[in-house]
C-alpha cells in the first residue's frame, strides 16, 4: 500500500516544476549544494514518531530554529533562498526547502529523487537537541534515526553517504575537512574513503566510523563503496522518505 500523499492543484504542480528548474539554476551558479542539502536535512531530521512533532514543516523559516546551534551557517542558505521564494507564494516553506535539497543531489549529480508535494507549513519549531550527534557511535544513530525518526538501518547508511557532498567547519561541527576530494560531486567517494581508511586532508568522524564497526551496517558500506548504481537506489529511496516524515 502507498502512502495517500496530499492532492494539490494543477497550478501548485506547475509552480513545484516552475521552482526546481530555478532552484537547480542557483544552486549551480553559487556551488554550494552542500549547504542547500544541509537545509534540506537539519529541517526533516528533527521528527520525532513518538510526539509527532518536528520534522520538514517549514520552521526553518523561524529564527529560533535557526539559532540552534546544530544549523550555525543555515541561515545564510534562507537568506539568499528568500527571494525566490517569493516569487512562488503558493509554495509552502515546507515543500520549498525539501525542494532546495532535491535539487542540491540531482545538480550535483546524483540521483532523480521523488517529490510530493502537499507539506503544511507549521508555527512551532521542534525543541533543540534532535539531531545527530556526530560525536557518537552507532547505537546513537540507531535512537536518532530508527527510534526518534522512524527510519531503517539501511537509510542509516544510504543517508550518511549524503556526506559525499561538502565538508565540516570548525564553527558549525567543531570539525574541520571535506570527507571526499570532489566535495561538490555526488557519487558513492565517501563510502570508497571510508573503507579505505584515514586519509590526509579528509576527515572521518566517529558517526562515520561507527558505519565500519557495526555488523549490520558495515556490509552495507561495503556494497555502496563498490556499486554506485546500488548506493543511488538507496540513497533516493531514504531521502525520499526522510524528507516525507510526518
Amino acid at each position: 500500500m502507498g502512502k495517500n500523499y496530499p492532492t494539490v492543484s494543477d497550478e501548485y504542480n506547475k509552480a513545484v516544476d516552475e521552482v526546481k528548474g530555478k532552484l537547480k539554476e542557483l544552486i549551480a551558479q553559487n556551488g554550494n549544494a552542500p549547504l542547500m542539502l544541509r537545509l534540506a536535512w537539519h529541517s526533516a531530521a528533527t521528527f520525532d514518531v513518538n510526539t509527532k512533532t518536528g520534522g520538514p514543516f517549514g520552521t526553518m523559516r523561524i529564527k529560533s530554529e535557526q539559532s540552534h546551534a546544530a544549523n550555525n551557517g543555515l541561515s545564510t542558505a534562507i537568506d539568499l533562498l528568500e527571494p525566490l521564494k517569493q516569487q512562488f507564494p503558493i509554495i509552502s516553506y515546507a515543500d520549498f526547502y525539501q525542494l532546495v535539497g532535491i535539487a542540491a543531489v540531482e545538480t550535483s549529480g546524483g540521483p532523480n529523487i521523488v517529490f510530493h508535494p502537499g507539506r503544511q507549513d507549521k508555527d512551532e519549531p521542534p525543541v533543540e537537541g534532535r539531531l545527530p550527534n556526530p560525536n557518537q557511535g552507532s547505537d546513537h544513530l540507531r535512537d536518532v534515526f530508527v527510534k526518534t525518526m522512524g527510519l531503517t538501518d539501511e537509510d542509516i547508511v544510504a543517508l550518511s553517504g549524503g556526506h559525499t557532498l561538502g565538508s565540516c567547519h570548525k564553527d558549525r561541527s567543531g570539525f574541520e575537512g571535506p570527507w571526499t576530494s570532489n566535495p561538490l560531486v555526488f557519487d558513492n567517494s565517501y563510502f570508497i574513503e571510508l573503507v579505505a581508511g584515514e586519509k590526509a586532508g579528509l576527515i572521518q568522524l566517529p558517526t562515520d566510523k561507527a558505519l565500519l564497526g557495526d555488523p549490520v551496517f558495515r556490509p552495507l558500506v561495503d556494497k555502496f563503496a563498490a556499486d554506485k548504481d546500488a548506493f543511488f537506489v538507496a540513497y533516493a529511496e531514504a531521502h525520499m522518505k526522510f524528507s516525507e516524515l510526518g
